[in-house]
């Protein structure tokens, strides 16, 4: 019996192992490998997100096992959030990746979705929060970008506006930051930050009266990549072209095109697409058991301050430094 038991073991062994084995047909006993279910809720629908989205989409395509369910968000609360984030852990995804809308509100809530699935923060941090890491460009390093644009752009100084979606959102904060770091010591004055929840109309409305208030108004800033073009919208309207010097953020066509007509003085333009291929990437493998892959806790991009001399060379360099 000593001799017979090891033989009967390695049987069974054997025979659990045929189960498992993958046959010619792909069928029955080699179902096919379960999909990695990801989910992307963005803070606003704009052409940053689009090219976010453009990314993420390529990543799936060349994983192959990826289903990313992308979600443009077109409410400005944090309630609209939450109930996102909350139907998205119920349908059973793997992980999602999202740009909190007030970092501080949503901590609690966001430790409640990192308990149940896999949690990244891209383009907004929330730094008080259980996400596994964050993803996105370098904001601190943003705003000294956008402060040397403004620099540029005011050698006299003078008084500018800032305008944002979410002035709580981390990234906001960041950027705001940094600016006033960077201005320090400049004759560069900021005298208002004006909040826009996302919302195009309310963010051109919300410039249109700044320039109506402050005649001797030097500057305007758009903090997030719509805020570019409505305030050139509204400089345009008061016959301000070129007078109020524009600096903005992202490459929206629109803010391109200011800059070569020389009525929007600079951006500073994320990596959008790899932002997008990277997380969902990163995510796929780390789900898969490569830890390594988020375990950094912060993956920063650089960005790219453009000016007039430079947005003919931006969509090569895109194409040979950014894209995937």
């Amino acid at each position: 019996m000593k001799k017979i038991r090891p033989f009967l073991l390695a049987l069974c062994v054997l025979a659990f192992c045929q189960g498992c084995d993958k046959n010619s047909n792909g069928t029955a006993n080699n179902p096919s490998p379960k999909k990695c279910r990801l989910a992307f809720v963005t803070n606003t629908k704009n052409d940053f997100w689009a090219t976010v989205r453009n990314g993420c989409e390529r990543a799936a395509q060349n994983l192959g096992n990826v289903e990313v369910d992308f979600r443009f968000f077109t409410n400005s609360t944090v309630e609209a959030q939450q109930e996102i984030l909350s139907a998205l852990v119920a349908s059973g995804v793997d992980g999602i990746a999202v740009s909190p809308i007030d970092a501080e509100k949503e901590a609690d809530f966001l430790n409640q979705i990192a308990a149940k699935t896999l949690l990244v923060c891209v383009d907004s941090d929330a730094v008080n929060s259980k996400r596994v890491c964050f993803i996105g460009s370098d904001n601190v390093a943003v705003g000294k970008q956008t402060a040397d644009l403004l620099k540029a752009a005011l050698p006299q100084g003078g008084k500018i506006i800032l305008c944002v979606g979410y002035p709580n959102a981390q990234n906001a904060q960041d950027r705001i930051q940094a600016i006033q770091s960077g201005l320090a010591g400049s004759n560069i004055q900021i005298i208002d930050t004006l909040a826009d929840a996302t919302k195009t109309d309310v963010a051109q409305k919300n410039a249109q009266e700044a320039l109506a208030k402050h005649p001797d108004l030097a500057g305007m800033v758009g903090l997030y990549s719509y805020n570019g073009p409505a305030i050139l919208t509204a400089v345009r309207a008061a016959g301000k072209a070129g007078k109020v010097k524009i600096v903005c953020f992202d490459d929206d066509s629109a803010t391109l095109d200011g800059i070569v007509a020389g009525d929007v003085y600079g951006t500073v333009v994320q990596i959008s697409t790899r932002i997008g291929y990277e997380t969902v990437k990163r995510m796929d493998k780390y789900l898969g058991g490569d830890k390594t892959q988020l375990s950094q806790g912060r993956i920063l991009f650089k960005t790219i301050a453009v000016n007039k001399g430079a947005v003919e060379s931006l969509q090569v360099y895109r194409q040979n430094m950014l894209q995937p």
